[in-house]
């Protein structure tokens, strides 16, 4: 596995790293990869995130009510005429395994990563 520089600890700190629970999911038209995904981040209004993960998941609405770690300070990007507020955390294998990054109990969406 190849490996990324080191970082310094302030590197790392800049990131905001936040429990979202997702709330609406489904495909992005014309696209095989790409879900829109809707999050309670615990912010005023839910965000839009578009994601690569439509592979894993042929239903995309058992994602609904699940927790997930997002990174919330992602400045913004547009994805196939859909902007993306955020990024969801995930893991996938050489072999191809994959899962999402939950945290071990339910908490408040917004809740901060230390």
């Amino acid at each position: 596995m190849e490996s990324k520089p080191q970082i310094k600890i302030d590197d790392f700190a800049k990131l905001e790293l936040r429990i979202g629970e997702i709330l609406s999911a489904e495909k992005v038209p014309e696209t095989d990869k790409l879900l829109r995904l809707t999050v309670n981040l615990g912010d005023e209004a839910p965000r839009q995130i578009v994601s690569g993960i439509a592979a894993y998941f042929p239903d995309p609405a058992e994602l609904i009510g699940t927790q997930c770690i997002f990174v919330a300070n992602l400045e913004p990007r547009v994805i196939k005429g859909l902007e993306s507020q955020g990024m969801i955390l995930a893991a996938t294998t050489e072999e191809g395994e994959f899962a999402l990054v939950h945290p071990g109990k339910k908490l408040a969406a917004g809740t901060r990563l230390r």
